[in-house]
């Protein structure tokens, strides 16, 4: 099929200060199968290098553009910013982040994928994350499900059928007609949209590794662990999208199964974090959630978690490591404008800029 003949991809990435991996992430979009794509870098002004680069790779190549944003944007901002940038005559959206990067075959995979199975609103793939692979899958035989079911599944902690924005692919009508596309003040946002695009249409899987995030020490991932903000971000998944697609008694189940983690992780915490503000977020998050923070659950949790630790003193002891460990790599200004800030969606699922981001978002 001619490039003419393929249905337009409009590929944004949005970036603040990238300089160092921006080339990666242009030089994977230019080394695609598939051609006919458009592509937009969305600079949220950025103090390095990095407008420079993405401007001098438009001037060589037509289909490459810069939009450089004359304010400071929230890193969820900025991804809404860049998703608005995609062409109205586009029919599929991807999604590239500036640390980040696709294979090859990404676009040429995922645009087949949803070219056979027209009511698909989101394609996934297997996804590197470092130096793991992230993502289930569907089986083997099979590269589509239901949009309901796929959500069910992952409610039930079954299948993780899609990761980051870097690993999926959107249908640019459901984007274009969802507006705010990242919902700003939730720490899960891509996961959340996916979600949503899921209540109206399906998804699509591909059975090959499309994409790779980089993780890095001051990751979301990282912050998300340090602060537990994901324990949150689950149950407000479970509460908005759980009644459609799980039946009552799955719900309870899912509910239990997810406040018992919950209790856990601050039960481990209850012994060796101090941080008046690490415990005002969960509370704050409970009662978003219209819950409250159970001091009588969560002594019982610590209690729970002391005693396993002179049950199981190896796997204990592997627990407190982590905990310590990203104590020491925590950046402790940026934990504290982390959790002064979640709630104005700092965070995503994939990176926190840097110290100097978070310091301007505050």
């Amino acid at each position: 099929m001619s490039a003419s003949a393929q249905p337009l991809v409009s590929i944004v990435t949005p970036v603040y200060n990238e300089e160092e991996y921006l080339a990666e992430c242009v030089e994977s979009i230019l080394a695609q199968t598939y051609q006919n794509w458009e592509y937009t870098i969305v600079n949220n002004c950025s103090t390095d290098r990095t407008l420079e680069i993405a401007r001098g790779y438009a001037a060589k190549d037509s289909r490459i553009r810069v939009h450089n944003n004359e304010k400071f944007l929230k890193m969820l901002a900025n991804h809404n910013v860049a998703v608005r940038q995609i062409s109205p005559e586009s029919k599929y959206c991807k999604v590239v982040l500036g640390d980040d990067f696709i294979f090859p075959e990404c676009l040429e995979k995922m645009v087949a994928v949803a070219e056979a199975h027209p009511t698909v609103g989101l394609v996934s793939a297997y996804e590197e994350c470092g130096d793991q692979i992230r993502i289930t899958g569907l089986p083997a035989d099979q590269d589509f499900v239901d949009g309901r079911e796929a959500s069910r599944q992952f409610l039930m902690d079954k299948l993780l059928l899609f990761g980051s924005q870097n690993s999926v692919m959107y249908r640019s009508d459901l984007v274009r007609g969802r507006d705010p596309f990242y919902v700003e003040t939730d720490s899960f946002a891509d996961f959340e949209s996916c979600f949503a695009l899921l209540c109206q249409s399906d998804l699509g899987f591909v059975h090959q590794v499309l994409t790779f995030s980089r993780l890095r020490p001051q990751s979301a991932g990282a912050i998300s662990s340090d602060i537990g903000s994901h324990y949150r971000s689950v149950l407000g998944l479970l509460f908005t999208y759980g009644h459609e697609c799980l039946t009552r008694e799955e719900f309870n189940e899912r509910l239990d199964c997810n406040l018992s983690e919950y209790y856990r992780f601050l039960g481990r915490r209850f012994w060796v974090d101090r941080d008046s503000q690490f415990w005002s977020f969960h509370k704050t998050a409970f009662a978003e959630l219209g819950m409250t923070l159970s001091r009588a659950r969560l002594l019982r949790a610590a209690i729970a978690q002391l005693f396993s630790s002179f049950l199981q003193p190896k796997a204990s002891m592997e627990s407190f490591k982590r905990i310590f460990r990203l104590r020491r790599m925590r950046n402790s200004q940026i934990r504290r404008v982390a959790l002064e800030t979640s709630k104005d969606s700092v965070l995503n699922a994939n990176t926190v800029e840097d110290g100097e981001t978070l310091a301007r978002s505050s």
